[in-house]
């Protein structure tokens, strides 16, 4: 190991995660390399996460007063994921504040029981008007509390 330089992440298993939905890769997903664009993922994780809380009806992304905005994103990438596959996108709340919550976020291709890709996910809850941090709403808190580790 380099000087410096921290240990490679061991990839989650999908145990480690509360909830989750199941998202289709696209043919145009995949870069020329033969596997899905970095870039990709970060869409996975904003989809998998805004899924669940409209689901829970804690977000409403059209009309609802409180607002989620992306302050952080990162990734750990452990194994390609590549169109057709189809993909499991995990979730939980590893830290959740009076205005924030960060998410952890495992994609798992297919039946794979070892994440391919693990990332985390930072939203700051906001007035939709005047995009001030506001506390979280108490539908929105219990869902995230649901996946909360």
């Amino acid at each position: 190991m380099l000087p410096g330089k921290s240990a490679r992440a061991e990839p989650p298993v999908r145990s480690d995660y509360r909830a989750g939905c199941a998202i289709t890769t696209r043919w145009n997903d995949n870069d020329p390399y033969g596997h899905v664009n970095n870039a990709i993922y970060y869409l996975w994780f904003d989809t998998a996460v805004n899924r669940y809380l409209i689901e829970q009806g804690a977000l409403d992304i059209t009309g609802g007063d409180t607002i989620g905005l992306v302050v952080n994103t990162g990734c750990d990438y452990f194994a390609p994921i590549a169109f057709p596959d189809e993909v499991m996108a995990r979730i939980r709340v590893d830290r959740l504040g009076n205005s924030s919550v960060t998410y952890g976020v495992g994609l798992f291709r297919g039946d794979e029981d070892v994440a391919s890709a693990a990332g985390s996910f930072t939203h700051v809850y906001v007035d939709r008007a005047n995009r001030r941090p506001v506390s979280l709403p108490a539908p929105l808190r219990s869902a995230l509390e649901a996946i909360q580790l």
